[in-house]
Parts: structure tokens; C-alpha cells; sequence
């Protein structure tokens, strides 16, 4: 086989590798996938532009879907990995498994599941919280927002308490819903989770 062929291939393995080990893989579901908004709009994209601004050579890629649950992202997470190879996972599921009242201990075991996958493959990983209104009881919200604390431990992971924090009772950030935050408020869930995201990223490019 040709040399110069032989060297150029390794080349541009080694910058495939490079670029797929850059990659932060957000996986939610509809508050991550952008419902009921136009894709550019959506806090993920947003959180794209926060990391380039900031200098680093990250790319965001967004594999949240409406409606999933934990156990929906763990069924898929496998073929995500594989897909983009992240070195960093945000894992931000578990508000329809609290809406639909499944058993915490099922979601705790997809979150950890999950979170293990990702450690496997050298990605680091970030926990979303989420919070459940209070109509669903003391005890069983209680413990569905220490679920995500709990796995965050476990895993020595990054952990946002709440996705939504600072703007979750303002009905004006949200659509006729009331569920799903407006375009105006997708920036404040990058705020959120910046601080949090910040360190699992390394250093920035030179002359950042």
C-alpha cells in the first residue's frame, strides 16, 4: 500500500478521533428537544454558541426526544455513544417518568445505568434535575428530586438541581402548556447549567 496513502489515512483518523472526543451529547426529552419551538431556538443550540464563545472547540449534539423517559434513553443511549463517541454526556430525563407517577427506584436505576454507559466510554457525565409540582404529594416529590442527587454521587458526576431553576413558577416562561419554557427562556436554562457544564469541559483554546 502507498505510504503518503497509508500516512494521510492515519491523519485523518486522528482528526476524526479528535472531533468526535469534543462532542458534549445532551440527552433529554421535550424541555431539551425544543417543543413547540423552532430548532435554533432551543437551549441546546444555545448552549452550542455559550461553549464556542467561551473558546471552547466542543460541539453540541442533541439527541433529546419528546415524550421519553429514562427508560426510553437507556434503550437508546448505547447507539448515541456510538454514534459521537462525547467526552461529555448531559443526561437531563426523569420529568415524564415523575409526571406519569412510574417508581423511583426504576428511574434511579435507568439514570444510573445510563451514567455508567457513559463513564465506559471516557465521557463525563452531567445530571439534570428536575422538580415535580406539588400536587403529586410531599413524599413522592421529596424523593424524586433526590433521585437525581443520589446518581450524581454515585457517579462523582456534574449536578444541576433543576433545570428550570429561577423561572419555573413565572407563567410568562412558559407556552399555553404550562410546561414547556418559551424561546425567551431557553437561555436562562444555559445559564444554569454553564456553571455546572464549565468544568467538565478542561481548558479553552489558546487566546480565550
Amino acid at each position: 500500500m502507498n505510504k503518503l496513502f497509508v500516512f494521510l489515512l492515519c491523519v485523518c483518523c486522528q482528526i476524526g478521533l479528535s472531533a468526535h472526543a469534543q462532542t458534549i451529547l445532551v440527552v433529554g426529552d421535550s424541555l431539551s428537544a425544543g417543543y413547540g419551538l423552532r430548532q435554533q431556538e432551543a437551549w441546546p443550540v444555545l448552549l452550542g454558541e455559550r461553549v464556542k464563545q467561551a473558546g471552547y472547540p466542543h460541539v453540541v449534539v442533541n439527541a433529546s426526544t419528546s415524550g421519553d423517559t429514562t427508560a426510553n434513553g437507556l434503550s437508546r443511549i448505547d447507539a448515541a455513544l456510538s454514534a459521537h463517541r462525547p467526552s461529555v454526556v448531559i443526561l437531563a430525563l426523569g420529568a415524564n417518568d415523575g409526571l406519569r407517577g412510574q417508581p423511583l427506584k426504576a428511574m434511579q436505576g435507568n439514570l444510573d445505568a445510563m451514567a455508567s454507559k457513559a463513564s465506559a466510554v471516557g465521557a463525563r457525565v452531567l445530571i439534570a434535575g428536575m422538580q415535580l409540582p406539588p400536587n403529586y404529594g410531599p413524599d413522592y416529590t421529596q424523593k424524586f428530586f433526590a433521585t437525581f442527587a443520589t446518581v450524581a454521587r454515585a457517579h462523582k458526576a456534574g449536578y444541576l438541581p433543576f433545570l428550570l431553576d429561577g423561572f419555573a413558577t413565572d407563567r410568562a416562561s412558559f407556552q399555553s402548556d404550562g410546561i414547556h419554557p418559551v424561546a425567551a427562556a431557553q437561555p436562562r436554562i444555559v445559564d444554569n447549567i454553564w456553571p455546572v457544564l464549565r468544568p467538565l469541559l478542561g481548558k479553552p483554546v489558546a487566546g480565550r
